[in-house]
């Protein structure tokens, strides 16, 4: 019996702790080819728990990082750029290892595209 209550408590608790974010707050660095040539993207993280902030920047213009989130080693946020005088809305969903974050981002619907981003030393 009360070795049961053990493995019961032992249990509840391993529940109740929240997966804990990585830490990524920092400079990181990604260059990967696209539809409209090599992009060279700087990548400046904020994190407040599980909150992610920041910018993002291009050649195209640094724009400040929106709805970001990190989650374990799952890092998600929208990098809202005005391309040529237009809106054009980018999702970036990654996994983080170590100093590396494999990345998905979607531009505006119309193409996907995948790049690992370095830890800037």
């Amino acid at each position: 019996m009360r070795r049961n209550f053990w493995l019961i408590l032992t249990f509840a608790l391993a529940l109740a702790i929240p997966a804990f974010a990585a830490d990524i707050a920092g400079k990181w660095s990604a260059s990967f080819d696209t539809q409209i040539g090599v992009q060279n993207y700087t990548y400046v993280f904020k994190m407040d728990g599980d909150k992610l902030t920041g910018t993002a920047e291009s050649q195209f213009g640094k724009t400040e990082i929106t709805e970001g989130t990190v989650k374990g080693d799952e890092i998600a946020f929208v990098e809202n750029l005005d391309f040529q005088g237009n809106p054009l809305r980018i999702s970036y969903k990654g996994k983080i290892s170590g100093d590396e974050i494999k990345f998905t981002r979607n531009v505006a619907d119309m193409a996907t595209e995948d790049f690992v981003a370095k830890r800037s030393k």
